[in-house]
């Protein structure tokens, strides 16, 4: 058994770098490791609002938190434990509790025991931009032809943009047009978790039988089954089931199945068989839509000032965007006033992610990833195709977008000469105005690259 004191301390310290100061303290504070057995680790809430929280936002940063620290760990329950609250008078928890409740607006979540399906996440309260229209788009295509336009339906992207909510939809919309057909919803987290404890106790059987059944499967960040040999293997056979009777299945991930290191080859290449649509950043009209979507109903509703300097600054994800607005919120009502932008900048500049400048490390090594090759390969001299291609459009983007110059770039690149590094950008600048191919791996690797390693 891990220093479960230790271990959450650490996960604790990953997570703070992610969210704002504001989040962190609202949603972590009082929060600990009760127990762990057999990789299930529990962790204590102080209240039923907290635990709904962490399940709906941070339940998956929490679980990859943890084993990156615990190989060990498979699965993350929150238990709600009073204990710590009890010396406070019962009245102030009613009115905080209230307060949250209040300003951030969750509804009741009920969520389905049947299919795992929230009913909050519907297409009428996806805010529709050209971020997500090809997605939305491609989702209304499944739905008319469930099982053989596309199959799957793959939908990535970074964190904190809508993913979940739209996937979800897509169960929710079905239920509702065709109540006869059978929906499911879970992440890969739980699907693999159901995969392993069905090897260990002998009824692998019945777990087949129950994910076969539907007519629609949605699984979740599928990204985090990678290198898990015998859950891939059943989703494997999983999927050509799906596939060869005409159910439907749809997949999210935070990034192509060309990016997701270590997956299989048979899994990558039937993720990339059906459709494939990326849900990027908002641009700033969407952006600000969202947040005066959001900010009806408040008590305090924030100025029109507020909204677009929000909106301006918080460019790379949308759950981002809405923890802000509700800070915003519950400050105004404290104030019992709308707050100014000059406070509204007080109160966030300490929770905006920083810039990190993006370094030739980071480009290798999503270029690496990508193609699913070692680094150290790209500078050795060898003229293999599958290294060339690469290796050339490294040169490209170094140049193209950083206006690196030649010679530092052939230096860099197992010291080549300048020339070289010429006739690589010319050939990828050519190629990518005649190769289809090409130019959609060039936008792919550029995505990963700006949400992974440059966010806004």
């Amino acid at each position: 058994m891990p220093d479960t004191k230790k271990l959450w301390e650490e996960a604790l310290a990953e997570i703070e770098l992610t969210i704002s100061k504001a989040n962190f303290t609202t949603w972590f504070k009082n929060t600990h490791i009760c127990h762990c057995d057999d990789g299930i680790i529990q962790v204590s809430v102080p209240n039923e609002f907290v635990k709904e929280w962490m399940l709906t936002k941070y339940h998956k940063h929490i679980l990859k938190a943890l084993r990156d620290r615990h190989s060990a760990v498979r699965s993350v329950e929150f238990i709600i434990q009073k204990d710590e609250e009890k010396q406070r008078p019962a009245r102030l928890m009613i009115q905080e509790e209230t307060l949250y409740a209040e300003q951030m607006r969750l509804p009741e979540l009920y969520v389905s025991k049947e299919d795992n399906l929230n009913p909050k996440y519907t297409f009428e309260t996806l805010v529709v931009g050209p971020f997500n229209e090809l997605a939305i788009a491609a989702s209304q295509s499944v739905l008319k032809n469930l099982g053989t336009t596309y199959n799957p339906l793959f939908i990535y992207g970074g964190t904190g943009l809508g993913k979940t909510h739209l996937i979800q939809a897509i169960g929710n919309q079905l239920k509702k047009t065709e109540p006869n057909k059978k929906i499911f919803y879970t992440t890969s987290e739980r699907f693999g978790t159901d995969i392993v404890d069905s090897i260990r106790s002998g009824k692998i059987h019945l777990i087949k039988e129950k994910y076969r059944k539907y007519d629609l499967l949605i699984i979740d960040d599928i990204q985090f089954l990678s290198g898990r040999d015998k859950t891939e293997e059943e989703l494997f056979h999983l999927f050509n089931s799906y596939h060869d009777n005409n159910k439907q299945i749809i997949f999210s991930s935070d990034k192509p199945p060309r990016a997701i290191v270590g997956l299989e080859e048979r899994l990558r290449t039937r993720f990339e068989g059906g459709m494939m649509v990326d849900i990027s950043q908002p641009e700033y009209e969407t952006r600000l839509e969202i947040l005066k979507s959001k900010a009806q109903g408040a008590h305090v509703v924030p100025s029109a000032d507020v909204l677009e300097y929000l909106a301006s600054s918080i460019t790379d994800s949308v759950r981002e965007l809405e923890g802000a607005l509700n800070l915003v919120v519950v400050q105004s009502q404290v104030k019992n006033r709308p707050l100014s932008v000059t406070e509204v900048k007080n109160l966030i500049k300490n929770n905006l992610k920083p810039q990190r400048t993006i370094s030739l490390k980071d480009v290798i090594r999503v270029v690496s990833e990508f193609y699913n090759i070692e680094e150290k390969i790209l500078y050795e001299k060898s003229r293999r195709k599958e290294i060339v291609k690469p290796r050339q459009i490294i040169m490209y983007i170094l140049r193209e977008d950083f206006n690196t110059s030649y010679p530092y770039i052939g230096q860099k690149m197992g010291g080549r000469d300048h020339t070289t590094v010429i006739h690589a950008y010319e050939k990828i600048k050519k190629d990518l105005k005649s190769d289809g191919n090409l130019s959609q791996e060039m936008e792919q690797i550029k995505t990963i690259l700006y949400k992974e390693y440059h966010p806004a």
